[in-house]
């Protein structure tokens, strides 16, 4: 408003600056205008208003980026995709969903015939239309082995011809077919009432296919670069990128249908260590980040920093039933029994966020807040120890960590071990970040995998059929090639739900209780979606997918 008024006045002194002169003009020459002089205070060069200077955002990204293709599914420059490209719908920080590229969908009455219709206002950010063919060509092209999309499967699997392209026998799924320019069509191999939540994601956005796509079927080498011409579909195009420095450079996109954004620019620059981070915050360089931990967080950069609701999404250790020990469930029992939640998380976040359960699922409809799995009970613990094939402590083989990656992890790990020494008398443990920091023969016997696991959206079977079914990534990569029959048929009877069926939510809860029973983990903590961003940034929040929530009505306040 100030700036208004004051362009206001001086466009309203020019003008009786103008109109005088042209009196002048027009009175004989011996007859003298008499004008009013400007004040001392009017004369001066009015300074630049705040809302004349250029509003960046400038977003720090917790490792070095050299990939920005919308394509890889993964990597910590994804987190930012929303910034500059259009998602086919988008969760809200409450799990709402909401239209975007698609303002349409619906589904055949069995669920396997599911119809997507644009928004015929979606464009590009050269003007031209988003259309159904360059939808279908982006699925296409993200299911396409050599694109190395990291979680393709997470949208995909089911749909008729997928399994054809991600084993290289096809460079088209037969069950994507454009209809016409504004509608998209999806045949799956079964049932699936929630299929359409699946799409609402950054990591499938629609590309523009003759950009994307080679002759060949496969990703055109760096596209996705602006000195290469790229169209993209968000609120915010990108004008430079150094990848050297992992920097790049993002503006207004001129030709955004949702809305002019409130910011002029948007930085992303590589800053990989975390108190280095810190410093930035704290001096005003930075305005938010991807992720950070620390068990200081709190304390460094204050609560609201850290404040987000609740998302299903959990760590834990996981624990190896192919391996020895842990291939024993007394065992097992043991190492999860002897150990109190609350504690371990306090030891990692002694101030949050987060928050320490005994369960898996979390934030998710059907959560039973009375189910009680265990109570922490040394003498338990114990007794299950004697009980194993191991019978005591000495006869155990060295116990090995992996995923141990941040500061707080170590101390929740280092409390683990702390607690198994003094009440099981397990001696002989070891932790590292990775498996390739193991020499040798260790790669191969690491019996606890520290790790997250969850589902992008609210929903308690995707939770789980992601997490504890046998075809799963935790199940096979972490527990070691878990598989409970009746888990995996109680989840399958419950995924061919619909989404409002009080039976899907039953049948979820009779897995996971079942699936408890088993001791594969030791509890760790859930997590909230955290801010990550400085007091001045506002209309600021984040979805289960880590992405910003309408980066396009983010405001930088003056600070």
């Amino acid at each position: 408003m100030e700036r208004k008024n004051k362009i206001r006045i001086i466009a309203l002194f020019a003008l009786v600056t103008l109109l005088l002169s042209l009196a002048a003009c027009a009175q004989p020459a011996t007859e003298e205008p008499e004008i009013e002089q400007p004040s001392e205070e009017q004369a001066e060069p009015a300074e630049p208003s705040e809302e004349e200077e250029e509003v960046e955002l400038r977003i720090a990204v917790g490792a070095r980026f050299d990939d920005l293709s919308p394509l890889r599914g993964g990597g910590h420059s994804a987190f930012w995709l929303s910034m500059w490209w259009a998602s086919p719908m988008y969760y809200d920080s409450d799990g709402q969903l909401h239209p975007y590229v698609f303002n349409e969908w619906e589904a055949n009455d069995d669920f396997t015939v599911w119809t997507f219709k644009i928004d015929p206002k979606a464009v590009f950010s050269d003007g031209s239309p988003i259309t159904a063919g360059d939808v279908k060509a982006t699925w296409d092209l993200s299911a396409v082995p050599t694109t190395k999309h990291q979680r393709v499967g997470l949208f995909f699997t089911g749909v008729e011809g997928y399994d054809a392209v991600i084993n290289s026998e096809a460079m088209q799924m037969s069950g994507i077919a454009a209809v016409d320019d504004n509608t998209i069509e999806v045949t799956l191999t079964a049932p699936d009432p929630v299929f359409y939540k699946r799409m609402a994601t950054n990591l499938i956005p629609p590309v523009k296919a003759s950009q994307a796509v080679g002759p060949d079927g496969k990703e055109v080498f760096e596209w996705w670069r602006p000195e290469n011409g790229v169209v993209v579909s968000g609120p915010f195009m990108p004008v430079s990128m150094d990848l050297d420095k992992s920097e790049a450079v993002f503006v207004k996109n001129p030709n955004f249908w949702m809305g002019e954004p409130k910011i002029d620019k948007v930085t992303l620059i590589a800053v990989e260590d975390a108190q280095t981070a810190i410093t930035l915050f704290q001096s005003g360089e930075l305005d938010a980040m991807n992720e950070i931990f620390t068990p200081t967080l709190v304390e460094e950069m204050g609560e609201e920093f850290v404040s987000g609701p609740m998302i299903p999404r959990g760590h834990q250790f996981w624990l190896d039933g192919s391996k020895e020990p842990t291939n024993d469930i007394n065992v097992r029992k043991a190492l999860i029994m002897s150990v109190d939640p609350d504690m371990v998380f306090e030891a990692a976040f002694p101030n949050g966020p987060g928050q320490s359960v005994t369960q898996l699922l979390v934030a998710v409809e059907g959560v039973d807040p009375e189910y009680v799995w265990y109570v922490p009970d040394a003498g338990a613990a114990q007794d299950a120890l004697a009980a194993s094939s191991y019978e005591n402590a000495e006869n155990l083989p060295k116990l090995y960590f992996v995923g141990i990656s941040q500061a707080s992890h170590e101390l929740a790990a280092q409390y683990i071990a702390e607690v198994w020494r003094q009440t099981l008398g397990i001696e002989e443990v070891e932790m590292k970040a990775a498996f390739d920091e193991y020499s040798g023969p260790d790669q191969d016997r690491v019996q606890i995998f520290r790790d997250d696991a969850g589902a992008r959206f609210p929903d308690p079977v995707v939770y789980l059929m992601g997490t504890i079914h046998s075809s799963s990534g935790p199940a096979q990569r972490k527990m070691g090639g878990y598989n409970n029959p009746e888990v995996d048929r109680l989840l399958e009877e419950a995924a061919t739900k619909g989404a409002d069926d009080p039976d899907r939510i039953a049948l979820a809860q009779q897995a996971h209780e079942l699936f408890l029973e088993d001791y594969m983990f030791v509890p760790y903590y859930f997590q909230n979606m955290p801010r990550y961003a400085m007091p001045w940034v506002t209309n600021w929040s984040k979805n289960s997918d880590w992405q910003v929530v309408e980066p396009w009505n983010v405001v930088i306040e003056p600070h």
